[in-house]
């Protein structure tokens, strides 16, 4: 007699499921029937037409059979939509009496040892920490654990029956454990799984098969705190469970990585048959999980987990007592800045092949180097303090001027301190003097900027010119000229910008322009870069049986860490902008009587940079291969040693400064000339390329063979790490605009684009 199990709700779901797809092919035969039935002839003549209109039938004849093929889709969807209807009011009408005859079978045991015959154990309640109920005593899963409360440790699942799985561990709650799953069921049935740890609070260990089952997994720690491992497998069959994750550590107050907590191991079949659990992976600063043993008589070993940042990865886990592999090791985790002195993890060792036949499992491949810290140039420290303003005459306030008519000049910015900037320039002092037959004005001159201080202070800018005004007839006004920017002081600061030419009124006379100051140049950076880390080691492989077998492979040594990135040079301050020239009778956008029409400051030189780039990191060792099988068997191959990493890129040339805008000129002849802008500053040169990192220099030994097979070959070694490409020259200083006027200034010119530094050495 045949048994046949429906669930009405997947019936339910499928017709739904081929709803739309008939649907789409409606669609498709629509959107042929004009191709397929409607052709033209290719030609006016009678074959043609014939041809035409046999395929066209043929057209017609595909459109018949597609509607017979719609309808039968309709007509199928129609009875599996019966049949779910059917299926679904069958177990309406069953469930009230099956119920009660199920109650009247559990009643017994239900009063005497408190579990139903058949059944599902009765979930723990959420935020109650309570466990699971056990399943029944002939057939049932057990009941999951209740999540904890804060503080307050999940739930255990409860036990399988007969026939059942144990049910799953709850989730603890804040700064408690996860539940640890249930045991299966007596015959058979897989253990649960353990419970997720709350924060700080361990992971539940996964429950263990009793006969026939796998292990339950083990469940994952909370932040900072350990895993749990996975359950055994059943005593005559069943596989270990897999191991949980550890928590992650996070970052302490200071930003640096906090070691997170253990990862789980493998459960071990403990019976006559079944393979291990895999090993949790490892957090930060923790090793993977030990891979779990395989079975008495057969099963392979688990592998071991990956290693976190900078920990070693997980051994892989023994083969069967008889048959079996050996699991392979964990990777190695990469270095990380900070943990375990920022080294890479080691690759975890190969099982052995523990029985007399059977692989050594292969070794894990060492974790990368870390990358070398880029150079940085310090940052500077802000300087208040500013050179002391000129005196102005003329103004609200302020005394007549003197004669000649000359504003104070303003004073020069302090040096910095120990990297600080250096101060700004004071401003020159404006002068008016007013009045018919006033003599000519000559505005101030602007203060240089300090010199940034040393350790890589930025040097300060340039004071204003001050403005020279006056409306009598016939006399002119200067403005005076603005303050050359400090230069920087290594390594890297910036040159300080110029300060603005003064600007001048004649409004009845003429005026003349202030010359915007110099930029500052940038300071050279020999900051150094910080070279890759070395690669890890890789894992031995695994020896095999002792009668067959082949030995596993080394791992693979760790790939060397990218050296660092050089520090720019520094970049050259701006020119200063020239001022403004205002007068009736001629407006000059550069100062009088001068031989040279240029009034925009020059941009400062970009500094050079002598950051080199890091070296990169040499490769790691690789590991041994495991022996062969005494009798038969071929040694496991050596692993290849790491290659190196490539060295970092040296630092960019500082880029030069802009050159200052001409000065304007306004007025109401002709005899307005704009004056000439500024040259840009050159760009400093790039800094040399890193050197690439050696091949590691040992790489791992082939295992023995055995009585019939060879030894295994060694490994390889790496390649050496490509050299860091030389640091960009640092860009040109585009030269300053020429002022406006009746005839406007010319550009200035742009500045020279540094060299690039040279190529790093091969590894």
């Amino acid at each position: 007699m045949s048994f046949v199990s429906v669930s009405s709700e997947a019936v339910a779901a499928a017709a739904s499921d081929l709803t739309p797809i008939g649907s789409a092919i409606g669609e498709a035969h629509l959107a042929a029937v004009a191709p397929t039935t409607m052709l033209a002839a290719a030609g006016s003549d009678e074959v043609s037409t014939a041809a035409a209109a046999l395929f066209s039938g043929y057209g017609w004849e595909f459109q018949a059979v597609a509607r017979q093929a719609v309808l039968f889709h309709e007509r199928f969807v129609q009875a599996l939509n019966a049949g779910a209807a059917a299926y679904g009011s069958a177990e309406a009408v069953n469930a009230g009496p099956l119920q009660k005859l199920l109650d009247v079978i559990n009643a017994p045991t239900q009063a005497l040892v408190g579990r139903p015959l058949i059944g599902n154990g009765a979930d723990g309640a959420p935020g109650t920490g309570a466990s699971g109920g056990a399943g029944g005593l002939l057939v049932g899963n057990g009941g999951n654990g209740g999540s904890g409360a804060a503080g307050q440790d999940g739930g255990t699942g409860g036990p399988g029956g007969l026939i059942g799985n144990g049910g799953n561990g709850g989730a603890g709650g804040l700064a408690a454990a996860g539940g640890n799953g249930g045991a299966g069921g007596w015959l058979w049935g897989s253990g649960g799984s353990g419970g997720v740890g709350g924060a700080g609070g361990v992971g539940g260990q996964g429950g263990s098969a009793v006969l026939l089952g796998a292990g339950g997994g083990g469940g994952n720690g909370g932040a900072g705190a350990a895993a749990g491992s996975g359950g055994a497998g059943g005593l005559l069959y069943g596989n270990g469970g897999n191991g949980g994750r550890g928590g992650v550590g996070g970052l302490d107050a200071h930003g640096r990585p906090i070691v997170g907590g253990a990862s789980g191991d493998g459960g071990s079949a403990v019976g006559l048959f079944g393979r291990g659990g895999a090993g949790g992976a490892g957090s930060v600063g923790m090793a993977g999980g030990q891979g779990g043993s395989g079975g008495l008589v057969w099963g392979d070993g688990g592998v071991g987990g990956a290693g976190g940042a900078g920990a070693g990865g997980g051994h892989g886990g023994a083969g069967g007592g008889l048959i079996g592999n050996g699991g392979d090791g964990g990777q190695g985790g990469s270095a990380m800045a900070g943990v375990h002195g920022d080294s890479p993890g080691r690759g975890g060792d190969g099982g052995n092949a523990a029985g007399l036949i059977g692989s050594g499992g292969n070794g894990g491949q060492g974790g990368a180097g870390i990358v070398g810290a880029n150079a940085v140039n310090p940052a500077a420290v802000a300087n208040p303090a500013t050179g002391p303003a000129g005196q102005s005459y003329g103004g609200t306030g302020q005394p007549p001027p003197p004669n000649p008519a000359v504003g104070g000049n303003g004073a020069a910015g302090p040096q910095g301190g120990n990297g600080q900037d250096g101060g700004n320039g004071g401003a020159g002092g404006d002068v008016s003097a007013p009045g018919y037959g006033a003599p000519g004005t000559q505005g101030g001159n602007g203060g240089d900027g300090g010199p940034g201080g040393p350790g890589g202070g930025n040097g300060g800018a340039g004071g204003a010119g001050g403005t020279g005004s006056t409306d009598g007839i016939g006399s002119y006004g200067n403005g005076g000229n603005g303050g050359n920017g400090g230069n920087g002081s290594g390594p890297g600061g910036a040159g300080g910008a110029g300060g603005a030419g003064g600007s001048s009124v004649g409004s009845q006379g003429a005026a003349y322009a202030g010359v915007g100051g110099n930029g500052g140049d940038g300071a050279p950076s020999g900051v150094a870069a910080g070279a890759g880390g070395n690669g890890g080691a890789g894992g031995n492989g695994g020896n095999a049986g002792l009668l067959l077998g082949d030995g596993g492979a080394g791992g693979a040594g760790g790939v060397g860490g990218i050296g660092g990135t050089g520090a720019p040079g520094g970049a050259g301050g701006e020119g200063g902008a020239g001022g403004t020239a205002n007068g009736d009778w001629a407006a000059h956008g550069y100062p009088q009587d001068s031989q040279d029409t240029v009034s925009g400051g020059h941009g400062g030189d970009g500094g050079d940079s002598l950051s080199n780039g890091g070296a990169g990191g040499a490769g790691g060792a690789g590991g041994n291969g495991g022996n062969g099988g005494r009798l038969v068997g071929v040694g496991g191959a050596g692993g290849g040693s790491g290659s190196g990493g490539a060295g970092g890129s040296g630092g960019t040339g500082g880029a030069g400064g802009a050159g200052g805008q001409g000065g304007n000129a306004e007025g109401g002849t002709p005899d307005v000339l704009g004056g000439n802008g500024g040259d840009g500053g050159n760009g400093g040169d790039g800094g040399t390329g890193g050197n690439g990192g050696t091949a590691g220099t040992t790489a791992g030994t082939g295992g023995s063979g055995g009585l019939i097979g060879m030894a295994g070959s060694a490994g390889d070694r790496g390649v050496g790490g490509a050299g860091g490409p030389g640091g960009p020259g640092g860009a040109y200083g585009p030269g300053g605009a020429g002022g406006t006027g009746f005839l406007s200034g010319s550009a200035g010119a742009n500045g020279s684009v540094g060299n690039d530094g040279a190529a790093g050495q091969h590894g």
